[in-house]
């Protein structure tokens, strides 16, 4: 048996070698794609374009809404004369955030009243909307503080102080960068569509070239076939995942804090699952093109949206989560979160590690006897 999967593997890997753009697609697609999708996916919002439409023009409201501008999140575009103004940038698109002054403004703080500010946010992207209202509830609060200490200090009391001094800290994710989000979820999605994509064609290839008759009446047995066309993808794509690894690292600042040992077994319990998916499609699909559509399809859209890389699987109706029960990537995804990110032991995810393990076993029990089955009939 060991001979004839070392044959096989011998044989694929002069094949992978020969075609290159299997090869490239292997080794060098998924660093590509996580440096293009790494520096062009970010969910932090920063640099909003902001105008202030200022009713009293006093030093007082130019210095609150100055504040706005000595951080990364506003950036002061316009200073408005009318209320029109907010119509016609708005309606443009060329602002985010418009604030309106009120009249008033200096003397309602220095009485210490409730003074109303007007906040207008454009609302055609939810999650920036959202974030820039926070942003700005953050600023005028802040504010808020540092006006009412003025108002105790000029009544004479100096030793008042506001009644809550919150510290608040950010655990795993201290910067809120959402790099150290987006990388583990880009490599999982990377690393499934390519592992199954490239692999998808190794049967079906052997189809359209009319080798698979030469494999029928040869002593391999399908268990056999399985292995030596798997490993040769294996060792490929663990160098490909090293190198995703490595360009992580470098170019995000996403190192591995936890145990490089567990992350490699569930890397490799996750890409041999992949390599089975592949294999499972090509021994159904009849040419490369139908293998590259099924491969697509059932990986592309589920690894993106069930698996809890972009949306929260606990927002998701009912029905949703439990579709996503099967999504390996789901489960690879926890994985690398608990090890890069949070640094903890096995003890915390070993139930998605046993999933990926039985998934792995299962999916190749699957493709061996589906490539049993083409092998009896020539073509499925």
């Amino acid at each position: 048996m060991l001979t004839h999967v070392r044959a096989v593997a011998k044989k694929e890997f002069r094949q992978i070698l020969r075609d290159r753009r299997t090869l490239g697609m292997l080794l060098f697609l998924p660093a590509f794609l996580l440096i293009m999708y790494g520096y062009a996916l970010n969910f932090d919002v920063k640099h909003l374009a902001l105008a202030v439409l200022d009713k009293e023009k006093s030093q007082r409201s130019r210095e609150f809404y100055e504040r706005f501008t000595r951080s990364e999140y506003f950036d002061l575009k316009y200073v408005l004369g009318t209320d029109a103004d907010i119509d016609k940038l708005m309606g443009e698109g060329r602002i985010h955030v418009a604030i309106v002054v009120p009249p008033r403004f200096s003397s309602s703080l220095l009485r210490g009243e409730v003074t109303p500010l007007q906040v207008i946010v454009n609302g055609e992207q939810a999650h920036v909307a959202g974030t820039a209202i926070g942003y700005v509830n953050a600023f005028v609060q802040a504010y808020s503080a540092g006006a009412g200490i003025d108002v105790l200090v000029r009544a004479g009391m100096t030793g008042a102080a506001p009644p809550l001094d919150p510290h608040p800290r950010v655990w795993f994710n201290p910067e809120l960068r959402s790099s150290r989000f987006l990388v583990p979820g880009l490599m999982a999605f990377i690393l499934m569509i390519t592992v199954v994509v490239s692999t998808a064609f190794s049967v079906v290839r052997e189809k359209e070239r009319g080798s698979i008759e030469q494999i029928m009446v040869s002593p391999l047995k399908p268990a056999e076939l399985l292995l030596g066309k798997t490993i040769p993808y294996v060792v490929i794509s663990l160098a490909s995942s090293h190198l995703v690894l490595l360009l992580g690292n470098l170019l995000f600042g996403v190192p591995v804090k936890g145990s490089y040992w567990v992350l490699l077994a569930g890397m490799v319990f996750f890409l041999v699952g992949g390599l089975g998916i592949g294999l499972l499609i090509s021994t159904v699909a009849h040419t490369q093109q139908v293998a590259f559509l099924i491969a697509v399809i059932t990986t592309l859209l589920p690894t993106f949206i069930l698996s809890g890389f972009v949306f929260p699987i606990r927002n998701m109706p009912p029905v949703i989560q439990a579709i996503t029960l099967v999504i390996p990537a789901r489960y690879f995804l926890v994985i690398l979160r608990s090890v890069m990110l949070k640094g903890v032991g096995v003890n915390v995810f070993w139930s998605q590690m046993v999933f990926l393990a039985a998934f792995a076993v299962l999916i190749l029990v699957l493709s061996s006897l589906r490539l049993r089955r083409t092998l009896r009939r020539g073509v499925a």
